[in-house]
């Protein structure tokens, strides 16, 4: 299975760099007669978390067969010509957003290698806190990596294991990985499906008919028709073979869980569910709770679409102030946009969102959006509000502000770049251009999302982005910040 390397820029990205990027999403299926075909639909489905790549990996009981591309799934699996060259009663495919590694073709998943045990396929979303270390010492054993991707440090540290069987190769793989992951990987044996032990990242288990089916997010299977029976756990390994037998084992111990509270608040379909609450209606509760913490004498609620949509009906219902698009997002700009030039960048919020002047003018506006990043797009959708000639622009934000990079699988920029991370909430006001600017706080994010508040002891979430309270050791970006201030190398054991 060749893979040709080459470079890929991002035009489809925000050219501001102003949203979080979305992780990735991964779909498997096993002991089902389209395989590909389901596997395809179900990245479909899960195309708003990753639109840079995609790619399937199938398996017919002798072989196993590849096709992978930059860019949509529909550009690369919408033709009956692309599913019949995947076949077989095993599948898995993975949508990719790079936060490690770069774009090239050569990093799209699934990752496959042949292994002395046979072929090994894996789908990964999330991201090695240690890979850089790992990935040191193989290369110094003599491995050779075909990749940038911290993925492959997974194939290579199952490659030399010594373990009897491919189950536990991987488990005494994962006993060495640090940071974020779901995994779904394929072997001549069947697909094991797993989970970190914290469930930083999300998988789901579900059913159609015979088959089983693994997905990043509950809406692949309803577009794929298959009943959800429950989630991965965190920390368990979930093993399917072509018999039907389900097994499941929990080799890492029992750890509190703290799967990633931004889910609830970006990342994921509001038409699915996640940690067991139907995402739309935690980010109404979101805005609910936004309307209590931070209420403005205003005329009307307009959302930043499409994100800031479910807070904004939540925020206009517990204000009693009507609910208005005031702002009309174009579906049209995406990845074939040419970008003639640096002043492009510029007009790139008014290509993708136009003020609705009709509903906007003379109006006292409360602009309703999920986060703040860098803070420039909010800034241009602020005078953009006040071109179309609102009296007033007040900014209410349905996430605690983002202080902190994410280190498991989110492309987040690094922190001197993060607005909430240089300014203090006036200077933040003042930076939009807004009349008032106000945040959910910590507590009300956690209670709008079925908590009765923070545990600061045992956090019940993943909320390092907004709290720094981060999860795991961060082997990496200790041994990069040493290294930075020219301090003595660090001990990776001791990070």
């Amino acid at each position: 299975m060749p893979m040709t390397p080459c470079n890929l820029t991002h035009p489809w990205r925000d050219a501001e760099g102003d949203k979080l990027g979305e992780e990735c999403g991964i779909f498997g299926a096993i002991n089902a007669a389209d395989a590909a075909a389901i596997t395809a639909l179900g990245l479909h489905a899960l195309q708003h978390r990753g639109q840079e790549a995609a790619g399937i990996v199938s398996y017919d009981g002798q072989e196993f067969y590849a096709r992978r591309g930059l860019g949509h799934v529909a550009e690369n699996f919408s033709n009956a010509e692309a599913i019949a060259a995947l076949p077989g009663h095993m599948a898995a495919g993975h949508v990719r957003y790079s936060t490690t590694g770069g774009s090239g073709l050569r990093n799209v998943q699934p990752l496959y290698a042949d292994l002395a045990s046979g072929g090994f396929a894996v789908a990964h979303n999330g991201n090695i806190s240690n890979a850089m270390v790992l990935r040191g010492d193989l290369v110094s054993k003599g491995s050779i990596f075909q990749s940038t991707s911290d993925t492959e440090v997974i194939i290579h540290l199952v490659a030399t294991s010594r373990y009897p069987t491919i189950a536990d190769r991987l488990v005494d793989a994962l006993r060495l990985v640090e940071g974020a992951y779901a995994l779904i990987v394929m072997t001549p044996e069947g697909m094991i499906a797993c989970r970190d032990p914290l469930g930083i990242r999300p998988l789901v288990m579900g059913r159609i008919g015979e088959a089983i089916v693994f997905a990043s997010e509950t809406v692949a299977f309803d577009v794929v028709g298959a009943e959800l029976i429950r989630e991965v756990e965190p920390g368990e390994l979930v093993l399917v073979n072509f018999a039907g037998e389900i097994r499941s084992v929990r080799p890492f111990g029992s750890l509190p869980p703290r799967p990633c509270i931004f889910e609830h608040v970006y990342f994921s379909r509001p038409d699915s569910v996640f940690a067991g609450r139907s995402v739309y209606e935690a980010r109404k509760a979101i805005g609910i709770q936004l309307a209590r913490e931070a209420p403005c004498s205003a005329d009307v609620v307009v959302p930043v679409p499409d994100s800031g949509v479910p807070a904004a009906i939540g925020f206009a219902q517990e204000s009693g102030l009507p609910f208005e698009l005031g702002i009309i997002r174009s579906h049209y700009v995406g990845r074939t946009f040419i970008q003639p030039g640096d002043g492009a960048r510029h007009s790139s919020v008014k290509r993708k969102h136009n003020a609705n002047r009709a509903l906007v003018e003379g109006k006292r506006i409360v602009l309703i959006d999920d986060s703040i990043v860098r803070g420039t797009t909010s800034l241009k959708i602020v005078e953009m509000m006040r071109d179309a000639g609102a009296r007033e622009v007040h900014f209410r934000v349905a996430s605690p502000p983002t202080a902190h990079s994410c280190f498991y699988g989110v492309d987040t920029p690094e922190r001197s770049k993060l607005l909430a991370a240089r300014m203090e909430l006036e200077a933040m006001r003042a930076f939009i251009k807004a009349d008032s600017l106000a945040f959910i706080s910590i507590e009300g994010l956690y209670r709008a999302v079925g908590k009765e508040g923070r545990d600061p002891a045992c956090p019940q979430f993943c909320d390092a982005c907004f709290t720094g309270d981060y999860p795991t050791s961060l082997t990496d970006l200790a041994i990069a910040e040493a290294r930075s201030a020219e301090l003595p190398f660090a001990d990776p054991k001791a990070a």
